[in-house]
């Protein structure tokens, strides 16, 4: 199976790339960037990632562009559901571009995280899937957590402490 994996960041694809590979599927990597912020950290996790998937051999896809305007204006006034409306950006565009690349499937190292709304993104990536006609391979890959984060650092790898969004970016810093 060719399988495109929506990639968040290095350390989170470590087990995602790893159990797939030993399952027999060829992974190819897709870097979603237009939610990170701010730009200094999306550069930063996109070199990181470059880095990590030259040593282990991960062909990637590199989205182009940094709509940090298009991004925030689809989460104003929703900022209550910011999570889901960023997996449905994400995973859409994903599945557009597995379709447009003729891949078997779909998934994403979201599901990996332990922090991130693990049944949303299932049911999200499962009706984008059914929308636009690639199936969305569903895996849990929680249950490597801690091997993945052993293994970013011992290879060294930066690892954010934040999902990536401004919003997720102010929760970290401010505190009343």
């Amino acid at each position: 199976m060719r399988l495109l994996l929506h990639i968040c960041c290095a350390p989170c694809s470590i087990v995602p790339v790893a159990e797939l590979r030993s399952a027999g599927t060829a992974v190819t990597g897709f870097f979603y960037r237009h939610n990170i912020h701010p730009f200094s950290e999306c550069r930063r996790r996109q070199n990181t990632l470059q880095d990590y998937a030259g040593r282990v051999g991960l062909e990637m896809i590199w989205q182009p562009g940094y709509d940090l305007e298009g991004f925030i204006r689809s989460l104003v006034y929703h900022e209550d559901e910011r999570c889901l409306i960023c997996y449905r950006l994400r995973l859409e565009a994903t599945a557009a571009l597995a379709r447009q690349g003729n891949f078997d499937a779909f998934s994403t190292t979201l599901l990996y995280s332990r922090y991130q709304k693990h049944d949303p993104i299932r049911e999200i990536g499962e009706c984008v899937g059914r929308s636009l006609g690639v199936p969305f391979h569903y895996r849990d890959f929680r249950p490597g957590w801690k091997q993945g984060v052993d293994e970013s650092r011992r290879l060294g790898l930066y690892r954010q402490k934040y999902c990536g969004c401004i919003y997720s970016e102010k929760e970290r810093f401010f505190r009343e």
